[in-house]
């Protein structure tokens, strides 16, 4: 009777890291993908903003991407930006999703709460 083995794939916990010959250097493979613990300054922001239509059935979106912080600090900025536009979207992994073409509007906003914003696409 032949049993039927599923092929595994190998997985590490170290980032896909094998060896390392520097002792001296204190490698720790998550430590870039860690969320910062303090918001850098608005000022230090450099965010940037484009009008997305990707993969969302044709709807267009305005991206707000580049924000380095907690994600609380995201969420609370994302919430300023749908309420002073008066639309929807969504906050989440490093990027604010807001509904409809706002890419200037969203641009002053930020730029009057002190951020660096550049315009990305035409």
């Amino acid at each position: 009777m032949a049993q039927d083995k599923k092929s595994k794939k190998h997985t590490t916990d170290n980032g896909g890291m094998v060896y390392s010959t520097n002792k001296e250097f204190d490698f720790s493979p998550f430590a870039a993908l860690a969320t910062p613990s303090e918001n850098f300054s608005d000022a230090k922001q450099d965010l940037r903003v484009q009008l997305d239509k990707k993969l969302r059935a044709g709807k267009k979106v305005t991206l707000v991407t580049g924000f380095v912080g907690t994600e609380d600090a995201l969420i609370e900025l994302g919430k300023l930006l749908k309420s002073k536009c008066g639309v929807g979207g969504s906050a989440k992994d490093g990027e604010i999703v807001i509904q409809g073409d706002l890419v200037d509007k969203v641009i002053k906003l930020l730029q009057d709460q002190g951020y660096k914003v550049k315009k990305i696409g035409g």
